[in-house]
């Protein structure tokens, strides 16, 4: 029975299109980082058993959903183990709605790539960079919907 019950939440999941989650290390994410084009990148470095981080969570939601027809791209940086992606990630993320992109990044070798997302990052979570061709700001804290609005709204390329 709960083989069945499983399967059958799995499938949900991968009707909601929760089950592909992406997982890389830091040298494959890292060129995300740096995209020189027209659009404002919004990520969002968190984990599902991180308490703040869960309490933004909807507020990065929101944000996506506001601008999703505009140059504005939310990435959903989790930081939980591959192995809890089934067990924790999918379920947390359509528990709560969560639509925008979400990766995993598998680096356990945090010490290596902290810096390389911002010199002032502590590597305490939650953690945003919001960036696109003439800003870069980073956030080493919890936020939330209307800071958000508030950085990104001004720093828009406009067409």
């Amino acid at each position: 029975m709960k083989a069945i019950v499983l399967l059958a939440l799995l499938s949900l999941f991968s009707i909601k299109g929760y089950s592909e989650i992406p997982v890389v290390d830091f040298r494959t994410f890292e060129p995300r980082l740096y995209n020189n084009n027209d659009t404002t990148y919004v990520i969002n470095f968190w984990a599902s058993w991180c308490a703040p981080c869960r309490e933004e969570m909807p507020d990065f939601e929101r944000l996506h959903q506001a601008y999703v027809s505009k140059k504005v791209k939310v990435v959903l940086v989790s930081l939980d183990m591959p192995n809890q992606i089934e067990s924790r990630l999918i379920p947390y993320l359509a528990q709560d709605n969560i639509t925008a992109e979400t990766v995993l990044l598998d680096d356990p070798d945090f010490n290596s790539w902290i810096d390389k997302v911002d010199r002032t990052w502590s590597g305490g979570i939650p953690a945003t960079l919001i960036y696109n061709q003439k800003n870069r700001i980073f956030l080493n804290r919890k936020t939330n919907f209307e800071e958000l609005e508030s950085i990104v709204k001004p720093i828009m390329i406009k067409p």
